[in-house]
């Protein structure tokens, strides 16, 4: 079994109680690591000035706190591995799902498992869906 890092922990805990049980579960079977959750002002402005996020404060869910996002890849790390990310997304998905939980990832925004039908892509990120 695997377990998150003290930097893993404590950048989940700034997430919605929801994320955390979904990936508290996820790293029971499958090692990835969280990148982010809560983005303050700054850490938001950095993100959409070098183009890793397409939202300005405050209109991020990653700006809510606890935050309805949370940045997270399969470990080891590979940025450019991504057949691993969308496996690793179908995983998190699948096990959110039996959660009753339901995630939107961004690597397919509108949900419809087509995954080349988007300019945008933010593979490590997963956010809450509270209304469909």
């Amino acid at each position: 079994m695997f377990h998150f890092s003290a930097s893993s922990r404590r950048h989940l805990s700034t997430c919605d109680e929801r994320l955390q049980r979904v990936f508290n579960k996820v790293i029971e079977h499958y090692d990835c690591t969280i990148i982010c959750g809560h983005r303050n002002e700054a850490a938001q402005t950095l993100a959409f000035e070098s183009g890793k996020s397409e939202l300005q404060w405050p209109d991020s869910n990653h700006n809510e706190l606890p935050s309805k996002a949370v940045d997270v890849v399969a470990y080891p790390i590979n940025w450019f591995d991504y057949q691993r990310s969308a496996h690793f997304a179908g995983y998190v998905l699948g096990v959110a799902e039996g959660m009753g939980i339901k995630l939107r990832w961004g690597g397919d925004w509108d949900r419809d498992g087509e995954i080349r039908d988007h300019r945008f892509k933010d593979y490590p990120h997963f956010e809450l869906v509270d209304d469909d």
